[in-house]
């Protein structure tokens, strides 16, 4: 069984920063693309930043320049950066994890941490 454990979630000015982690643990022999979305009430969960096993990043157009993804493999670990957040930063946060398991390649979601910005 894999679990994800996101946390760093929080509320914060406008301005603020933040810094969400995701730990994987359990029948994983290696992690691929590791990712973390956002989905705030009445909206379609969206990419928020993606990080290759390699190290190939992508963000999304709004938070490129504010936001750094970054990841310890030996910690199977994905780290979010955000910097000079705004209020149409706030969503729920999700990891999202692509993985070799037990069973071959799966696709984990984490569990949500909110992230709140005020104005």
């Amino acid at each position: 069984q894999v679990q994800l454990v996101e946390s760093g979630g929080g509320l914060v000015q406008a301005g603020g920063s933040l810094r969400l982690s995701c730990a994987a643990s359990g029948s994983i022999f290696s992690i691929n693309a590791m990712g973390w979305y956002r989905q705030a009430p009445g909206n379609q969960r969206e990419l928020v930043a993606h990080i290759t096993r390699s190290g190939t990043i992508n963000y999304a157009d709004s938070v490129k320049g504010r936001f750094t993804i970054s990841r310890d493999n030996a910690r199977n670990t994905v780290y979010l950066q955000m910097n000079s957040l705004k209020p149409e930063d706030t969503a729920v946060y999700y990891c999202n994890v692509d993985y070799n398991g037990r069973y071959g390649l799966a696709n984990k979601w984490g569990q949500g941490t909110q992230v709140t910005v005020s104005s």
